[in-house]
């Protein structure tokens, strides 16, 4: 028995969705355990889409536990129309199936309006949030100020915890020139919410040590990638959680004996959403036929992906910072009718090499990626589901990326389908 940690090894929207929903067919229990419902799953399962935001991607599946742990940031109003979502398409949504820690964070209208007012007035500075309140709620419950699930469960403790947080949230609102935000009608919307959510709510702690105890074999399924960690990434363009692997342990309650094994999902190339560095970024026509064939569009915001080739640098380096024991390598198909393909090995920053992204915004900003040169395979690879069958350059390609990033590349994906898969390593059973 193993529990696996998945991760994204770039700027997220490497394809998780799919490898999630292959290890959660394998996997008893599925758990989120930081971000909110800001990053995206896209599944499709038996000709049914369904895109999760806030629900882990066990909720899909019979027989599965999903829980949302108390590292994520919760807006209890996205939840239940994600629920009612998933119910309409003839998914069952229950309190056995669905467990909320009782210690997570909401997310609250107040949260959204100050990420909303930030960003408009940053102007050049700006991040490039999903205006849905991700990081101001991160920043009350550092703050100590947050309101967690668990206090819908009194409503003496809910005004004292609401006074608390407004009078921080609306000092800042005069000083920009806002309206105050008024307590007694949130007050009653959430006391009106608080039962709907309230039946899912558990020490999940508590939950994840009966689950090992039993043998269950349990999936931490991570959102956005570790070059957006709030420690890890190219800060200040980042989120506002942990999204290394160690963070599965701290997000959901248990120790980091619980992991077994850490698990990449790695696109083929490289592409990031929103502000921020991109050493290897394409504004030409091949960074364009990237986004077009790879169809790079985010699954929560629609909003359209940088393209680039792939970083073996950053990979590398985001390797090492989360102990990934092995990578699965998504969207190899999308290079299939390049002439050439590139692979950066190294920077250049004011006439000096680098085998590592430096953690000075301003220096990310100036470094020149230094590139090795493939061969492509002008070829198809779709559907492809043995490491033998694809291109001769093909296999060349994913040799020297597994050689570069001195980690073993575990999968392979070549279409968006499920079982256009090749196998190489299953994480669960090694």
């Amino acid at each position: 028995m193993k529990n696996v940690v998945v991760v994204g090894s770039q700027w997220g929207d490497e394809g998780k969705g799919k490898i999630v929903d292959w290890l959660s067919s394998e996997a008893d229990v599925v758990i989120r355990f930081q971000g909110g419902h800001n990053a995206g799953h896209t599944l499709v399962i038996n000709g049914v889409t369904y895109k999760l935001r806030l629900l882990p991607s066990g909720i899909v599946r019979k027989n599965k536990i999903s829980i949302i742990g108390n590292g994520v940031v919760v807006d209890p109003w996205a939840l239940l129309d994600e629920i009612d979502e998933i119910k309409s398409k003839g998914v069952d949504v229950n309190e056995k199936n669905l467990i909320i820690s009782e210690s997570a964070n909401l997310i609250l209208p107040f949260h959204r309006e100050m990420d909303e007012i930030r960003e408009d007035a940053a102007g050049k500075a700006k991040i490039g949030t999903t205006r849905r309140g991700i990081g101001p709620a991160y920043e009350d419950k550092v703050g100590r100020r947050s309101i967690r699930l668990m206090d819908l469960i009194s409503e003496k403790n809910l005004d004292n915890r609401l006074e608390v947080v407004l009078m921080h949230h609306n000092a800042i609102r005069r000083g920009l020139g806002k309206e105050i935000y008024n307590k007694d009608k949130l007050k009653e919307d959430l006391i009106d919410l608080a039962p709907k959510i309230l039946k899912y709510s558990k020490p999940v702690w508590k939950k994840i040590d009966e689950f090992k105890a039993n043998g269950k074999k349990i999936l931490f399924e991570g959102a956005q990638g570790i070059l957006l960690d709030v420690d890890h990434g190219t800060y200040p363009f980042v989120t506002s959680s942990n999204t290394v692997a160690s963070a599965a342990a701290t997000g959901s309650g248990c120790g980091p004996g619980s992991i077994n094994y850490v698990l990449g999902i790695t696109k083929a190339y490289t592409t990031r959403v929103g502000e921020g560095p991109f050493p290897t970024e394409l504004k030409d026509k091949i960074g364009e036929e990237l986004g077009t064939r790879g169809k790079e569009f985010g699954t929560v915001t629609s909003r359209k992906r940088r393209c680039g080739w792939f970083d073996g640098v950053l990979v590398r380096q985001t390797i090492k910072i989360s102990g990934i024991n092995g990578i699965a390598l998504t969207k190899l198909d999308v290079l299939d009718n390049l002439e050439e393909i590139k692979m950066c090995i190294a920077y250049e920053l004011d006439g000096k090499k680098l085998d590592y992204l430096p953690a000075a915004v301003d220096d990310q900003l100036r470094v020149k990626p230094i590139y090795k040169n493939f061969d492509g395979w002008k070829s198809s690879t779709m559907g492809i589901k043995k490491f033998d069958d694809l291109p001769k350059n093909a296999k060349k390609y994913v040799l020297e990326v597994e050689k570069f990033i001195e980690t073993k590349i575990s999968s392979i994906s070549t279409s968006p389908e499920r079982n256009d898969t090749i196998l190489i390593e299953d994480p669960f059973n090694i």
